[in-house]
C-alpha cells in the first residue's frame, strides 16, 4: 500500500513539473516575443532603421528616412592579405559617419562562386536556360551583400566592407553598385609574404614554407586586383600604399576622405583610442591583425623582411614579383627606403617599442575548450598535413575554399 502511494505520488510530481516546465517555457518565449516587438521597427521599416542617418550621396532626410540601396555610396576596402588592409579600416572606423566592421568572409566566397559560374559556358547556358539570367544574379547579389553589409554591423551614415580578397571581384562590384568606391591596399611584397609566413597566416593555395611561392601568388593576386582597379579608374579607385599610409598618415587620410567626399574628422588619426567603444572601432578576437591594430600607426612593420628572404629568392625578385617594380618598389633594394616618417609616428613607434600597448582583455581569445572538441590543425592545405603547425577548436564545419584562394 505504502508502495503505491509512493509511486501515485511520483507519478503526481513528475506531471505538475512538466506542466510547471512546459508553462515557463511559453511565457518566456512570449516575453522574448513582446521584447522583440518592442526593440524593433515595423514589418517593412527594418531596412531603413538599418541604415542610420542618409548620408549626402544619396540625399537629404531625417534618420532612417531612406532604404539601403544599390546605389549608396558604399566603400570597399581590399588588396593582398597582410597589406594593412585592417589598420585602413580601423582608422575608418574612427570616424564618427563610417563603419566597416570585422572581415565578414562570405562575401569574397559568394563573389567567387559567381566567378565560377561566369568563367563556365556550359553553365552560363543551363543557367540562361533556368530563367536564371544575369540580370537575376545580379540582383540577388546586391541584395545579399546588402544585407550582410548593412546588417553585420552598427548602422552609419558610410558604410564599408573590409574583405581582401573581395576585390578580386572589383570591376563586378563596381558593376552592380554604381556609386561604391574602392580603396587597394599595395604593400611591399616581401614585407606581405614575410608577414605571412613569420606569423603563420595562413592562404589556400599560398605555401608558407616557401618565399618563392608565396611571392608568386602574391605577385598574382596583386596583379588582378590592380588590373582591374586601373579598368574602373582612378574616379572610383584609389591606390593606397601602406608604407606611405604609415609613415605619413594625415596626409594620406586627408587625401583618401576628399576621394571618399566624406568630411574630415581627427579621429581617423587615433583610431586606437576608438577601440571597443560604441561607433567607434570594433575588433574581432581571431583576426590575425587584431594585435597589431590596438597600436597607434608606428613604422614597427615596414623592414621586418630584411634578411629574412633566402638568397636565391632575393637575386630572382624581379622575376618572381615584376609587380613590385610596378608598383613603384625597387626590387633590388635591400633593405629598401621607404621614406622617412612624421614626428608623431616617430614618437608612436617609440611608446609601442616600449610595450605600452598590449591587447586588452576583451580582445583575447577564448580559451581552448577541452572537453568534447575536435580540432582542426591549420596552416597547410588538408590533403598536405603531416605536422600541424598550430590548432584551434573546430566548433562548426570547416572553410570550404573556393578557386584556391579563400584565406
Amino acid at each position: 500500500m505504502v508502495g503505491k502511494l509512493k509511486q501515485n505520488l511520483l507519478l503526481a510530481c513528475l506531471v505538475i513539473s512538466s506542466v510547471t516546465v512546459f508553462y515557463l517555457g511559453q511565457h518566456a518565449m512570449e516575453c522574448h516575443h513582446r521584447m522583440e516587438e518592442r526593440g524593433q521597427p515595423p514589418r517593412g521599416d527594418g531596412a531603413r532603421a538599418a541604415l542610420g542617418t542618409a548620408p549626402s550621396g544619396i540625399g537629404g532626410g531625417a534618420n532612417g528616412s531612406l532604404p539601403y540601396s544599390k546605389d549608396m555610396p558604399l566603400i570597399f576596402i581590399g588588396g593582398v592579405p597582410r597589406s594593412g588592409t585592417t589598420l585602413m579600416r580601423a582608422m575608418l572606423d574612427a570616424h564618427p559617419d563610417i563603419r566597416c566592421g570585422e572581415e565578414t568572409r562570405v562575401i569574397p566566397r559568394i563573389l567567387a562562386v559567381k566567378q565560377m559560374w561566369a568563367r563556365s559556358s556550359k553553365e552560363k547556358i543551363r543557367l540562361d536556360e533556368a530563367g536564371v539570367t544575369d540580370e537575376v544574379l545580379d540582383s540577388a547579389m546586391q541584395a545579399f551583400l546588402l544585407e550582410i553589409i548593412v546588417k553585420h554591423g552598427e548602422p552609419a551614415p558610410y558604410l564599408c566592407n573590409k574583405d581582401p580578397f573581395a576585390l578580386k571581384s572589383l570591376t563586378y562590384l563596381a558593376r552592380i553598385f554604381p556609386n561604391a568606391k574602392f580603396l587597394l591596399m599595395v604593400r611591399d611584397g616581401r614585407a606581405s609574404v614575410h608577414s605571412m609566413i613569420s606569423r603563420r597566416v595562413t592562404i589556400a593555395g599560398f605555401d608558407l614554407n616557401s618565399y618563392r611561392d608565396c611571392l608568386t601568388k602574391w605577385n598574382r593576386a596583386i596583379e588582378t586586383m590592380y588590373n582591374q582597379c586601373m579598368e574602373v579608374g582612378f574616379q572610383r579607385c584609389m591606390l593606397v600604399h601602406y608604407e606611405q599610409l604609415v609613415l605619413h598618415p594625415e596626409r594620406w587620410m586627408r587625401t583618401l576622405l576628399k576621394f571618399l567626399h566624406i568630411p574630415w574628422n581627427q579621429a581617423v588619426l587615433h583610431h586606437e583610442e576608438m577601440i571597443g567603444k560604441a561607433g567607434g572601432v570594433s575588433l574581432s578576437k581571431v583576426e590575425r591583425s587584431t594585435d597589431q591594430v590596438i597600436k597607434p600607426v608606428n613604422v614597427e612593420a615596414l623592414s621586418k623582411w630584411v634578411g629574412k628572404i633566402p638568397a636565391d629568392v632575393l637575386q630572382d625578385m624581379p622575376v618572381i614579383a615584376p609587380m613590385l617594380a610596378k608598383l613603384g618598389y625597387d626590387p633590388y633594394a635591400n633593405p629598401p627606403n621607404y621614406g622617412k616618417p612624421d614626428q608623431k609616428v616617430v614618437e608612436n613607434t617609440r611608446r609601442v617599442y616600449k610595450g605600452e600597448f598590449q591587447l586588452p582583455d576583451f580582445l583575447r581569445e577564448v580559451p581552448q575548450v577541452q572537453y568534447g572538441i575536435n580540432f582542426l590543425f591549420v596552416g597547410v592545405a588538408a590533403k598536405d598535413i603531416k605536422q600541424p603547425l598550430f590548432y584551434k577548436p573546430l566548433l562548426h564545419e570547416p572553410d570550404f575554399l573556393i578557386d584556391g584562394e579563400i584565406c
